[in-house]
């Protein structure tokens, strides 16, 4: 299958704006019948090569719900049922909805955790059953049940929420390449990083602050707060309000008068959008001193706010594409075959090394967006209001 006809698959089930929305309440409703059930559509189609579970995080993000879309349809295309899971962040409940997929009688799992470290026990059971187990864009840790990894390159998303923090500033190119009439500087900075129970979360900042921290040796950029260890701008669950908070705190203890931030690095759109409302109730307004701001997901609200100016990138790694890759896993191992994998150092989870399949993500800026997004049918220039 074409990357094209994947992505032509998939488009109807997962970007478009009111699904997005009903599927979203729908998931609270059923959320409050039973904390293990299904709100994600499961086991209706697909064929009948078995059960293969979904573990997906949390509907509060717009991406999961795309990624859980997109993996349920092309496995169910395979020939298999899919019992699609959301547990709303709540690790207790995504324990139980594994457990429950494994009496099923599933064939395989393919797990986004929550918190990576804390599924060791029914991953044990799901290894006793036989059970392959695919880990989806977070790395299950602490276990030798996993059979293999389908992510993107969290070093590289990292080091481009870097580059976009420096083109949007004049310092560099998108890709990195240092400007010749690059301002002198210095430019005031604070730093956001992922949630500490996310394996990609330090991935992501260590990618960024490999970039950054030259800058910030040499002056160029002040981190103000002096906010700078990943333990100190970690952001608990990826939670936007959390970042607000933060943001609003920074703001007031460290911001007066004439000095102001001038770029935020944000790991996640959420995560920017909480640092845009920060910003707007200090009396920022967006213009000439509103501060560059990072992202990733490319999720609708945050490509909107680049188009207005409100936030200067994010990071666009497309669902379909790690769906597909990892529904590719699922089957070779389903049918005796070693999947194609493209890293072999980089992923140990205090087990082993999982052999790991790595996307390339891409930098979305405004200029960019109808590359990107809409002539890849990810989002319709309706939608992002252009």
């Amino acid at each position: 299958m074409t990357k094209k006809s994947i992505r032509t698959l998939v488009k109807g089930n997962t970007v478009k704006k009111k699904a997005i929305l009903s599927l979203a309440v729908a998931g609270f409703m059923v959320a409050g019948l039973a904390a293990c059930s299904s709100d994600g559509g499961s086991g209706g189609g697909g064929g009948d090569k078995g059960l293969i579970g979904v573990a997906m995080p949390t509907k509060s993000s717009e991406r999961w719900i795309q990624d859980g879309d997109a993996v349920k349809s092309q496995l169910e295309d395979a020939g298999y049922t899919v019992d699609l899971q959301y547990a709303e962040d709540d690790i207790p409940t995504q324990v139980s909805q594994i457990e429950n997929m494994i009496t099923k009688g599933a064939v395989a799992l393919v797990v986004a955790s929550i918190d990576g470290t804390t599924l060791t026990n029914v991953l044990d059971d799901a290894k006793s059953a036989d059970i392959p187990v695919i880990a989806y864009d977070r790395l299950l840790r602490d276990t030798d049940a996993v059979s293999y990894y389908a992510t993107f390159d969290n070093q590289l998303v990292g080091n481009q929420q870097a580059w976009s923090v420096l083109n949007g500033l004049g310092l560099t190119e998108l890709d990195g390449t240092a400007k010749a009439d690059a301002p002198a500087g210095p430019f005031n900075i604070e730093l956001f990083a992922g949630s500490p129970d996310d394996n990609n979360a330090t991935f992501f900042f260590n990618g960024a602050m490999e970039v950054l921290q030259p800058y910030i040796d040499n002056g160029t950029l002040v981190v103000q707060s002096g906010q700078t260890e990943f333990t100190a701008v970690a952001t608990l669950r990826w939670d936007g309000e959390t970042a607000q908070s933060r943001m609003e705190d920074i703001l007031t203890s460290t911001y007066s008068g004439d000095t102001k931030v001038n770029a935020v690095l944000s790991p996640y759109d959420g995560i920017s959008r909480g640092i845009i409302s920060a910003l707007e109730s200090s009396g920022y307004t967006v213009g000439a001193e509103w501060p560059i701001i990072s992202g990733q997901d490319a999720e609708l609200d945050s490509v909107k706010a680049i188009v207005t100016g409100e936030q200067y990138a994010t990071i666009f790694k497309d669902t379909r594409d790690l769906a597909a890759k990892a529904v590719e896993m699922t089957t070779a191992v389903l049918n005796d075959e070693e999947p194609e994998v493209n890293n072999t150092t980089d992923y140990d989870n205090g087990e082993f090394v999982v052999p790991s399949y790595l996307l390339v993500p891409s930098i979305v800026v405004k200029d960019n967006i109808q590359t990107e997004l809409i002539d890849t049918d990810y989002w319709t220039a309706a939608e992002v209001g252009l």
